[in-house]
C-alpha cells in the first residue's frame, strides 16, 4: 500500500505541475510554480495520510494528527508565498530563467516544473510511514509536532525579519544580517528543511527497517535546497546584485545551520 499511495501522489502532482506550468505561462510569473507546489502537496500528502490502513477502516488518531501538520505546513508557507507572488515582480529565480532561456522558456520551465512530482512522491514516503505508525499517540508524537511548531514560526519570524529589512528604505542595496539573518544566510530554508524531521521522529522504529526511509523527505528537501533550487540560484543572484557585500556576508555567516558568525578579517 506503500508504493501504491506514492505513485498515486505523482500522479495526482503531476497534473497539478502541468496545471502550475500553464498558468504561470499566463500570467508570466514562474512564481506560480512554488504556489502551486505547496498547495498541491499539501492536499496530495494530506489525503495520503488519511488513506483507510484497511478497506472500511476510519482514519485513526495518528493519521488526522500527521495530515494536520501536513496542512499546518502547507498553509502557512503557501499563503507566504502565494502573497509574495500575486502582484509582484517576478522572482528572481525566475527571472533569470526568463533572460537566460529566451524562446525556449515556455519548453524548459515545463522540465523545472515536472520534476517536483517526483519531489513529492518522495516525501510521501515520510509522511505515510508517520500516519501508519502502529501504537497510541505517545511521546514521539509530541516531539514530532514540536518540531513541526518550532520550525514554522522559525521559518515565520526569519520571513518577518527579512520583510522588515526590505521595508527601510535605508536598506536598499544593504545585505540583510537582521536577527536569524545574522547567524544563518538562508534561516528559512534552515527552518523548512528542520520541519521535515517531525516525521522520523513519529515513525521511526529500529524493530521495523523500513520506518528509516521517513528520513527520505529530510534528505531530498535538504539536496534541493542547498544544491539545487534553493541556495544556488539565489545566491547567484545576491552576487550579481550586492557584489562584494554579499561576498563578505558569505565569508562571514554560515549558508544554512544557524551558527556564531565569524568575526571580520582584522577584527581582535
Amino acid at each position: 500500500m506503500l508504493i501504491v499511495l506514492t505513485l498515486a501522489v505523482l500522479v495526482c502532482m503531476t497534473a497539478v505541475m502541468v496545471a502550475a506550468w500553464v498558468f504561470g505561462l499566463r500570467r508570466r510569473n514562474g512564481g506560480w510554480t512554488d504556489v502551486f507546489w505547496t498547495f498541491g502537496s499539501g492536499a496530495a500528502l494530506a489525503g495520503a495520510a488519511l488513506f483507510p490502513v484497511s478497506w472500511g477502516a476510519a482514519p485513526g488518531p495518528r493519521q488526522w494528527l500527521v495530515a494536520g501538520l501536513v496542512a499546518l505546513w502547507s498553509i502557512r508557507l503557501g499563503r507566504y508565498i502565494a502573497g509574495r507572488v500575486g502582484g509582484h515582480p517576478e522572482d528572481v529565480r525566475y527571472a533569470r530563467f526568463r533572460q537566460d532561456w529566451g524562446a525556449d522558456y515556455p519548453r524548459n520551465m515545463l522540465f523545472v516544473a515536472l520534476p517536483q512530482a517526483p519531489a513529492t512522491a518522495l516525501l510521501a514516503l515520510s509522511v505515510l510511514l508517520a500516519a501508519r505508525a502502529p501504537g497510541a499517540i505517545g511521546l514521539r508524537d509530541v516531539l514530532g509536532v514540536a518540531v513541526l511548531v518550532l520550525a514554522i514560526l522559525g521559518e515565520g519570524l526569519a520571513d518577518a525579519q527579512m520583510k522588515m529589512f526590505k521595508a527601510a528604505p535605508a536598506s536598499r542595496g544593504q545585505v540583510c544580517q537582521a536577527g536569524l539573518w545574522g547567524w544563518s544566510r538562508h534561516p528559512n530554508y534552515f527552518f523548512e528543511w528542520l520541519g521535515w524531521l517531525a516525521y522520523p521522529l513519529i515513525a521511526l522504529d529500529l524493530a521495523r527497517p523500513v520506518t528509516w526511509l521517513s528520513f527520505t523527505a529530510a534528505a531530498v528537501v535538504f539536496i534541493l535546497l542547498t544544491r539545487i533550487s534553493g541556495i544556488p540560484p539565489l545566491e547567484d543572484a545576491q552576487l550579481r546584485s550586492k557584489g562584494d557585500a554579499y561576498r563578505a556576508y558569505q565569508r562571514r555567516v554560515s549558508g544554512f545551520f544557524p551558527l556564531p558568525p565569524k568575526a571580520p578579517r582584522g577584527s581582535t
